[in-house]
């Protein structure tokens, strides 16, 4: 009888904190989607793209800008999109119409890599 009292209680208490926790996943998710910038900037310093992955949505536009000494590219793995060779404080902006995953690459320094996630 008490290990039935238990179970009972057990599951009356999930049952209770199910849409409270569920409504505590919403606001968070929100906020989250509300405190991404409304201009996305990526930076290109010390040969590597920061940040390395960013989520964004579906018509934003992505800037990047060569804080480099050195001159970069930033390249789709798709070939849909390609900037010149940007000097130092130089700009290239895209602007991802569709969702999907766009991996990119300097085609000078093609270990530095980046990836747009488009939601």
């Amino acid at each position: 009888m008490r290990r039935s009292v238990r179970i009972l209680g057990l599951a009356v208490a999930v049952v209770v904190a199910l849409p409270v926790f569920a409504t505590r996943t919403r606001i968070f998710t929100a906020a989250a989607q509300q405190a991404q910038p409304a201009n996305p900037e990526v930076k290109i310093d010390n040969f590597s793209f920061g940040p390395a992955s960013l989520t964004i949505a579906a018509g934003t536009t992505v800037t990047w800008t060569n804080r480099d000494d050195i001159p970069h590219t930033v390249v789709s793995e798709d070939k849909l999109f390609k900037s010149k060779v940007l000097d130092t404080d130089e700009k290239f902006s895209f602007t991802f119409a569709k969702p999907g995953s766009f991996g990119y690459f300097c085609s000078l320094h093609p270990k530095m890599t980046g990836k747009v996630v488009v939601q």
